[in-house]
């Protein structure tokens, strides 16, 4: 099989994260569910290592309400005019703060993919918000977006 590392996120997602479930490296049920369903063994270790880091990230706290975000040469590389656009909509709309922003795109810059494509972003966006537990109600947007519940053009 040639899945990559958001496949095993996007899986763990709609199994798992929903349930509260340990998903530490050390889940070795899991793991091998995983490797039962398919993921070759070095997609489903980096997928925990991802979200062991997306764990981490969840205590780092805005001291700026706002930013200007200028994308660097690598991070242009990565996230198409595509994915960098929907980052700042979703910015501007309220379902991201500038610190789930960088988040975002420190995770995106962390998978071996050369560039992202937008569904990937839209998932990688979503586990983020999961991970911030404090607004629900960003969340509820953001799923509505990725599960297409939303129209593609908010006005």
């Amino acid at each position: 099989m040639k899945e990559n590392i958001f496949d095993v996120l996007i899986y763990l997602f709609e199994n798992y994260l929903d349930d509260d479930m340990d998903l530490s490296p050390n889940n070795d049920s899991i793991k091998t569910e995983l490797l039962q369903a398919g993921f070759e063994p070095n997609e489903v270790n980096n997928a925990f290592d991802w979200l062991e880091t997306l764990a981490e990230q969840s205590t780092i706290k805005p001291t700026i309400s706002s930013a200007f975000r200028i994308f660097c040469p690598q991070e242009q590389a990565k996230l198409d005019i595509e994915c960098r656009d929907l980052l700042l909509f979703l910015e501007h709309s309220g379902i991201l703060t500038a610190t789930t922003r960088e988040i975002v795109i420190d995770r995106v810059m962390s998978v071996e993919n050369k560039t992202i494509a937008v569904d990937e972003l839209k998932w990688t966006i979503l586990m983020v918000l999961l991970s911030q537990s404090d607004d629900d109600i960003a969340f509820s947007r953001m799923e509505d977006i990725v599960y297409d519940l939303t129209p593609a053009l908010l006005h």
